[in-house]
């Protein structure tokens, strides 16, 4: 009889701790349970346990820079539907028993994964500033914000979040977005990231755009005609038209390769900051009227203001050389362009500094992201079938009685020669036997005598000679 009631007596102390125990939450982060405490959910002292029956029914939890690690507890907060744990050091979340969420603020935490598939509320959810490579919200489907700036994501697929009005997605990897779905958008920051192509066709209700520090070389804007900010500064757009954006009042698109900005949206008062620095190829900015004052826009010292894009003209510069005519021909150094042996850049690229041995056409050209240019020269190679005397002796022994041009090449289309004082002794064709130290029939001094050859092309050659009489 003894032993039948120890026994009894054992079950119920047994069951006695058993319905304890159920009726507490185990909180190991003392951190997260001194943060219950400040909020009068739990008594105290710490010892890592809090009634249930506190928190089964909170529906508002702010537990935000708390130093908390662990948030171990959390899912017996059934009622839950605002989370706060931001600002923490927290490494893993587990809220997938936490249905009735419908904002989740976990950011500035050390969160490398993250599962809220169970939570079909959800309306705003900030997990920016956080480790996160993936995430998957297309369960989410009543999200109006989301902001997961500083991650590691690569890949972000927003079709199913219709509802959403806030995108923020900065600083992370991505380098393709679609938004096609996201006609609701009223924000969109995709800063610092790796995208070459932003398709914002739907985009009608947009106001807010960031998409600096990207690899965008085009940035279709007409249909997004309510944007009142606008941030591409720093990509590799050539051409940004924004005479449809009559809302737009802050425009920085600076560090690009821009060779047209159209600013000629009718209301250019609006503008109140304007920034279009370090662009160095654009030559002019269309606007609405070139008389107004743009001295407050970014670079102040810009003045090539136009009324219309007919009236810009593109000037990219290129080198120019002179025709020349030689035995050798040696590449000089160039500013603006290269040179190339066929037109628009094509053909063999020559460097400055190489020797050109043979006759030939060398073009020049010069290519910047907004268009190109290029000029030309010919090089004359005088060689073995082109000969100029340096003196002859006319003295009727049969040896240099004429000064000739040897012109086996057929290069020369006239010759003249001059005496020191500029006077025409002679003139004649290279197919003529030559000059015989005559003028009018008188022997001229033994001196130098100064030529001008006309060659089929136009280009002279200028030099003298000696007549020598023994």
């Amino acid at each position: 009889m003894i032993h039948r009631k120890t026994y009894y007596l054992w079950v119920c102390l047994c069951t006695f701790t058993i319905c304890i125990q159920a009726q507490n939450t185990a909180i190991p982060d003392a951190n997260f349970e001194q943060a219950l405490i400040n909020l009068g959910f739990d008594s105290g002292p710490l010892d890592q346990l809090v009634p249930t029956v506190n928190i089964s029914s909170i529906t508002n939890l702010d537990v935000a820079d708390s130093n908390i690690s662990d948030l171990t507890g959390i899912a017996d907060f059934k009622a839950l539907s605002i989370l706060n744990c931001s600002k923490n050091n927290i490494s893993s979340l587990d809220i997938s028993t936490n249905t009735q969420l419908t904002e989740l603020y976990c950011n500035t935490n050390i969160i490398s994964t993250l599962d809220v598939t169970t939570l079909p509320l959800l309306k705003i959810f900030w997990c920016d500033n956080n480790q996160l490579s993936e995430l998957d919200i297309n369960k989410n489907i009543n999200l109006i914000s989301l902001v997961c700036d500083a991650n590691k994501l690569n890949y972000l697929q927003t079709n199913n979040n219709t509802k959403l009005t806030i995108l923020s997605c900065a600083n992370n990897q991505l380098n393709s977005l679609n938004i096609s779905k996201n006609t609701n958008l009223n924000s969109l920051l995709v800063n610092n990231n790796e995208l070459s192509f932003l398709d914002l066709s739907n985009q009608s209700i947009l106001t807010i755009l960031n998409c600096s520090f990207n690899n965008l070389v085009d940035l279709e804007l007409a249909a997004v005609n309510k944007l009142r900010v606008l941030n591409c500064a720093n990509n590799s757009i050539k051409q940004l038209d924004l005479s449809k954006n009559s809302d737009l009042t802050t425009l920085d698109c600076n560090t690009n390769d821009l060779c047209l900005l159209n600013l000629k949206n009718g209301i250019n008062s609006k503008l109140n900051s304007v920034d279009f620095s370090f662009n160095t190829n654009l030559q002019c900015v269309v606007v609405d009227n070139v008389s107004n004052n743009h001295s407050g826009w970014q670079p102040s010292t810009f003045s090539s203001y136009v009324n219309s894009a007919a009236d810009c003209t593109i000037n990219v510069p290129v080198d120019t050389l002179n025709n020349v005519v030689g035995m050798s021909y040696t590449l000089p150094p160039l500013i603006n362009g290269n040179y190339y042996t066929e037109p628009s850049g094509s053909g063999l690229k020559l460097s400055p500094g190489e020797v050109i041995n043979k006759s030939q056409t060398i073009f020049i050209y010069n290519e910047t992201v907004c268009d190109t240019n290029q000029s030309f020269f010919t090089v004359t190679i005088l060689g073995e079938g082109f000969y100029i005397p340096k003196y002859f002796t006319p003295n009727n022994d049969g040896n240099h009685d004429f000064w000739q041009v040897y012109d086996a090449l057929n290069l020369v289309e006239r010759i003249h020669i001059f005496n020191r004082n500029g006077k025409l002794l002679k003139s004649m064709d290279s197919k003529n036997l030559g000059w015989n130290g005559l003028y009018n029939n008188q022997p001229m001094p033994s001196t130098d005598y100064w030529y001008v050859i006309t060659l089929k092309t136009k280009e002279t050659l200028k030099g003298h000679f000696t007549l020598k009489r023994f």
